[in-house]
C-alpha cells in the first residue's frame, strides 16, 4: 500500500491553462494512461479541459456544486456525490454557490472499468488489489495506516481492511482491468 499525503501533492496547470490541479496518481500501460486519480480547485466560472476518449468521474469535495453544460444537457455536479460524464464532451462549469474543489477520476473505458463511492459512518471492510481511498472527513484507517482530511491510499495487493469510525467518510475507487494477460506492463506513478 501507499499512502499520498494532501501537503506533499504538487499543483500544476489545467490542460486548458484554466486553472490548477493535483496529481495524486496515475496508471500507464506504455504510453497510454489507464486512469488518473487528481484534486481540483475551481474558483470562476470556465471552460473544462476535454479528455477525448476518457471517462471522467467527478465528486465535488468542498462547496456548494458545479452547473455542468454541454449544450442543452446540464449536468449537477453536488457536494459528495460522484457524477460521471464523458471526458471529450465541451463542457462549461458554473459555480452554484461559490468556488468548489473536487476529486477526478479519469480513465480509459476500452482498457479498464473503474467507478467511485462514498462510504461514511462506521464501516469495516476487507480491501481489494486495485483500489484507492481518499479521505473526506474523520481519520479513517487501513490496517495501521492512518489518514488525515484529503490523503489517498492506493492498495496494491496487501491484504488491510479499511475501517471507518462514526465521523469518518471516504471515497472508495475501484479499478478493473480489461485485459489482464501482462499485468506486469501496467505502471502506476505517484504524485
Amino acid at each position: 500500500m501507499d499512502i499520498i499525503r494532501l501537503e506533499d501533492l504538487a499543483q500544476t496547470p489545467w490542460k486548458n491553462g484554466g486553472g490548477l490541479t493535483r496529481q495524486i496518481a496515475a496508471a500507464f500501460e506504455g504510453e497510454a494512461m489507464l486512469w488518473r486519480l487528481s484534486l481540483a480547485d475551481v474558483a470562476q466560472d470556465g471552460a473544462f479541459s476535454r479528455f477525448p476518449g476518457l471517462c471522467r468521474i467527478l465528486t465535488v469535495l468542498t462547496g456548494a456544486g458545479l452547473r455542468l453544460e454541454h449544450g442543452t444537457e446540464v449536468m449537477l455536479a453536488e457536494h459528495w456525490t460522484p457524477l460521471r460524464f464523458d471526458g471529450g464532451l465541451d463542457v462549461f462549469g458554473r459555480l452554484t454557490a461559490g468556488p468548489v474543489s473536487d476529486f477526478n477520476l479519469m480513465f480509459d473505458p476500452d482498457r479498464c472499468a473503474a467507478n467511485v463511492a462514498v462510504l461514511r459512518g462506521r464501516h469495516v471492510q476487507d480491501l481489494a488489489e486495485d483500489m484507492a481511498i481518499h479521505c473526506l472527513a474523520g481519520a479513517p484507517s487501513v490496517g495501521t495506516m492512518r489518514m488525515g482530511r484529503g490523503d489517498t491510499i492506493l492498495v496494491n495487493g496487501d491484504a488491510a481492511p479499511l475501517t471507518l469510525a462514526a465521523e469518518d467518510a471516504v471515497l472508495l475507487v475501484t479499478f478493473g482491468y480489461l485485459d489482464q494477460r501482462d499485468l506486469s506492463k501496467r505502471v502506476i506513478v505517484l504524485r
